[in-house]
């Protein structure tokens, strides 16, 4: 089934709809200008759950960073939960730092943390209420990853992969048994090998993120 209606109606779907309450991925309006225009990721300011400003990127000696989007009220970021906790027990000691990130801006810091602990996500949460993060890697559905490496100045970090974690979610509804592609792992996987990532961009199936206020 494919959505056509507004996006405004597809996020009130994603939050009345039980399991189908997420939208087919579709691509940015200008997907291959975002591209272009942002190849990296520059010095931000998100929040962590202390209402601290936090630079990600800052002082951090991790050979790669992953931003994994998600939203409390979705079913699909929901059931990822446990993909991500197993992609974090395999990279985070080979030198991976995670971050889950939250871009709702309604979502209270309350709600975050027993998401956290009912999901048992074990990484760091971010806030990105202004969506500073969202508009620098183009993410647009949750759940979405994103994988930025340093670059050798020690400057801006670059975004080599965003886009979905694997293929369990073939379309709006349509779940398969098991993932056949595993596209965050194998991002990760060529980044810790020295290797070029082979797909830099993945669509996702998921819930909107919620727009700026």
């Amino acid at each position: 089934m494919r959505i056509t209606s507004p996006r405004h109606l597809i996020r009130l779907l994603c939050c009345l709809l039980p399991i189908g309450g997420c939208s087919e991925s579709l691509a940015p309006p200008d997907e291959a200008s975002t591209s272009e225009r942002d190849p990296t990721v520059t010095t931000l300011s998100l929040y962590d759950l202390m209402g601290h400003t936090v630079d990600p990127f800052a002082g951090s000696k991790a050979l790669a960073h992953v931003f994994i989007f998600v939203r409390t009220d979705c079913p699909i970021s929901n059931r990822y939960a446990p993909t991500i906790r197993h992609l974090h027990e395999i990279f985070s000691p080979q030198g991976v730092e995670f971050r889950i990130v939250y871009a709702n801006p309604d979502v209270t810091v309350e709600a975050i943390r027993e998401h956290l602990s009912s999901y048992r996500l074990p990484m760091v949460a971010l806030r990105d209420p202004d969506h500073h993060l969202v508009a620098r890697t183009g993410v647009t559905i949750t759940p979405e990853a994103v994988v930025c490496v340093p670059t050798e100045n020690n400057t801006a970090p670059k975004r080599l992969y965003h886009g979905r974690i694997d293929n369990w979610y073939a379309d709006f509804g349509k779940a398969r048994p098991a993932p056949t592609q595993h596209d965050l792992r194998d991002a990760l996987e060529a980044v810790l090998a020295g290797k070029p990532v082979a797909v830099a961009h993945a669509p996702a199936v998921g819930c909107y993120l919620e727009d700026l206020r």
